[in-house]
């Protein structure tokens, strides 16, 4: 006999194996084969036209953004479509009373995305467990637009981000947005989550942010170290700037877990493969006069891609860069006690020998893990975090 749901919707990834076996988890994720299922859990969403997700109080503002372009219309008609977000202060984008889970958020934040920092903290935490600028964390690292096409992340024309990482919370969830810059942002923005039964064995969404610039030399790139605690590693978005002419991703990941020490349990076999691609991203193409040249190929899929390629101008926008995404939704790394990521910066020297880079390399990685989990290093300070 079928089971009636709890509408519990959260990806199969972060349920143990043990839970689905004992009848624990009887909610589903939502797709295309299951999606006319019913369930228990109640959709709300957050948005400047409901700031708290009320039932039945959506579109009710008197004054907001949009209040001189609907004088003539009047309440209900996009009065409050926006927030402002003054220079040098936190904004409360969703407070969220549990349990419950976020299933999609989507928001066009004006202004440096590098100076827009996105925070997220889960039940009654202190120290957030997210803690990246707005930008990188829907993989638009360079402050320029870009497609991008993927299960986790979409980044859509006209700068709009949208993000589907399912975060399950049981107590409360509160997401808030810094604006760093010396001008005032203005935040278009919807959180749409659902209220609703969270099994006890759900980790909790983590990301974080870190830059260097330069790496130094003969020296391992850290996505990620000090994680302590159960859980799985979801997904790493890279963005990396190159000082060097020559091929930039021979450098090989490399997942320390549950007490390895000089050498990892998992290595990689090179950058552009562990982001799913080969042979430097390289396609060959004929010109115009017929001649065979070398290019990167920029690529979007659901769980990789290689979407962002910025090749300069030849005049003051000289360097190379490029934005590559690898999500570990079918093959989450999991780890029982703790972990340690790193990446090296690898290129070419004469003779064939390898040259290590000393480039600009800035990462997101996202993970679940259970709560507490350890302080982050300190967030690099807005000129830290500049793109130039």
């Amino acid at each position: 006999m079928m089971k009636k749901l709890t509408g519990c919707l959260i990806l199969p990834m972060i349920i143990s194996a043990a839970a689905l076996a004992q009848g624990k988890f009887n909610g589903i994720e939502a797709n295309l084969s299951n999606i006319y299922r019913l369930s228990d859990a109640k959709t709300r969403s957050i948005s400047p036209e409901n700031f708290h997700g009320e039932k039945g109080k959506g579109g009710m503002a008197v004054d907001g953004t949009g209040k001189s372009a609907s004088r003539e219309l009047g309440r209900g008609w996009k009065v409050s479509p926006s927030v402002v977000i003054k220079s040098k202060t936190n904004y409360t984008v969703a407070e969220i009373d549990g349990p419950g889970s976020v299933q999609h958020i989507w928001m066009t934040p004006t202004g440096v995305w590098r100076n827009s920092i996105l925070r997220f903290y889960w039940d009654d935490e202190t120290n957030p467990s997210v803690e990246v600028p707005v930008g990188d964390f829907f993989g638009m690292g360079w402050g320029q637009y870009s497609p991008l096409q993927s299960l986790a992340v979409c980044v859509n024309p006209g700068s709009a981000f949208n993000c589907y990482w399912p975060m399950p919370f049981h107590k409360k969830c509160r997401i808030t947005m810094e604006n760093l810059d010396d001008e005032d942002m203005v935040l278009y923005y919807q959180v749409d989550y659902i209220l609703t039964e969270v099994p006890a064995d759900a980790a909790y969404f983590h990301a974080q942010f870190r830059r260097v610039n330069p790496l130094q030399f003969k020296s391992n790139y850290t996505l990620v170290d000090g994680i302590k605690g159960r859980g799985q590693y979801v997904g790493t978005y890279l963005a990396l700037g190159v000082h060097n002419n020559g091929w930039w991703g021979e450098g090989e990941i490399k997942f320390f877990m549950d007490g390895d020490s000089e050498y990892p349990t998992i290595c990689g076999t090179g950058t552009e493969d562990y982001f799913c691609g080969s042979y430097d991203f390289d396609t060959k193409k004929i010109n115009a006069a017929g001649v065979e040249h070398s290019d990167y190929t920029e690529f979007s899929t659901p769980y990789s891609g290689l979407h962002q390629v910025i090749r300069g101008d030849g005049h003051y926008n000289v360097s190379q860069r490029f934005g590559m995404y690898r999500w570990h939704i079918k093959d989450p790394i999991r780890f029982e006690k703790d972990l340690k990521v790193t990446i090296q910066a690898l290129g070419w020297r004469a003779g064939g020998r390898y040259l290590p880079l000393q480039d600009d390399i800035s990462s997101t990685v996202f993970w679940y893990q259970t709560e507490p989990h350890n302080p982050f290093p300190p967030l690099p300070g807005k000129d830290a975090l500049e793109v130039n």
